[in-house]
């Protein structure tokens, strides 16, 4: 009997050492967070949106914690290669994604093989911004507003095509999302990114395209492509004048953002400190004006905001992708 005590006290002391260690170690950690630099992969090219957003917040993440962040950019796949090598890093919150609704939400949905899972492979830290999408059309087109389009798609049905960046892209399923709700037809015809698919449409080659507004916004301001609406809730700042295309389609809404994970296993500590860093970020004049010049608007949300948004869009765009048949390998 009493060896037998002596054995469970034995194994309850060796319990409360081991959890007093990890929370000692995980303190150290904490304090110690970060010691050096932090990589911050964008799963795109350099030099579109996404890396545009990410290295103005690198910049100002960085001064925040005192260390340097540097953005690495892993394109290919559309943004599968980059999401996947963050997935299977080390949970030490030195490696980091700028991911986006393609990698969180579009590709999940879309691709036969998926290399990873987004809600269960990632450690949410910060929605940073989203970026409204736009409709635009050329203007010898005779329409000068959503409900003119609507009107015209559904006297022409056959007739009328548009452009997008490519298959499975956000704007192409803004486009698939449209018609649903709409209840018209139009032609998809996709890019190889936005430029051709602009130079398409400022040459009158098709008619209509869903893009992002911080591409076509100079066409627009131009006038050289006329806006129908944008797709977010509400209007862009950038352009107060260009209505939303949920005023003539209740309920439409779709935008492009920009949000920071780590690997899943990270710990809350470093989390929590790259989650503050992403706020004061965003909080500073330099960076609110660069993200209101790309007509970007700022959320700085919590880590477990940032976990129903993923949840919410996976499940926003699941049946869009089932109805528009879209399936990639």
């Amino acid at each position: 009997m009493a060896i037998g005590f002596l054995k469970r006290r034995a194994a309850l002391m060796l319990a409360a050492s081991a959890a007093a260690l990890l929370t000692f170690n995980t303190a150290v950690y904490a304090e110690g967070f970060p010691e050096r630099a932090i990589t911050l992969v964008v799963p795109f090219a350099a030099g579109g949106s996404t890396d545009v957003v990410a290295r103005v917040i690198a910049q100002k993440m960085g001064d925040a914690l005192g260390q340097q962040i540097v953005v690495e950019n892993v394109g290919g796949a559309g943004g599968n290669l980059g999401a996947d090598r963050v997935a299977r890093a080390e949970p030490d919150g030195y490696t980091i994604l700028m991911g986006t609704v393609a990698t969180h939400a579009l590709n999940p949905l879309i691709l036969k093989t998926k290399p990873y899972d987004p809600e269960k492979d990632f450690a949410p830290i910060s929605l940073l911004v989203v970026v409204p999408n736009v409709l635009v059309v050329n203007p010898q087109l005779p329409v000068n507003n959503v409900a003119e389009l609507i009107a015209l798609l559904k006297k022409e049905p056959d007739k009328h095509a548009y452009a997008s960046s490519g298959n499975g892209t956000p704007l192409h399923l803004s486009g698939e999302l449209f018609k649903s709700m709409a209840g018209v037809e139009m032609q998809h015809v996709p890019y190889k990114g936005s430029g051709p698919a602009l130079n398409d449409l400022l040459g009158n080659q098709i008619s209509i395209m869903f893009d992002n507004l911080p591409s076509s916004s100079a066409h627009i301001k131009s006038g050289t492509l006329k806006a129908l609406g944008v797709t977010t809730a509400e209007r862009a700042s950038s352009f107060p004048d260009v209505p939303t295309i949920a005023e003539t389609v209740p309920g439409y809404e779709t935008y492009s953002w920009n949000a920071l994970f780590a690997p899943a296993g990270t710990p809350p500590d470093a989390i929590a400190k790259l989650n503050e860093a992403a706020k004061t970020a965003l909080s500073d004049p330099d960076v609110a004006k660069r993200m209101a010049d790309f007509s970007a608007k700022i959320v700085g949300s919590s880590p477990e905001e940032l976990k129903t948004h993923v949840s919410e869009e996976i499940a926003k765009w699941g049946p869009v992708v089932k109805e528009a048949n879209v399936q990639m390998d």
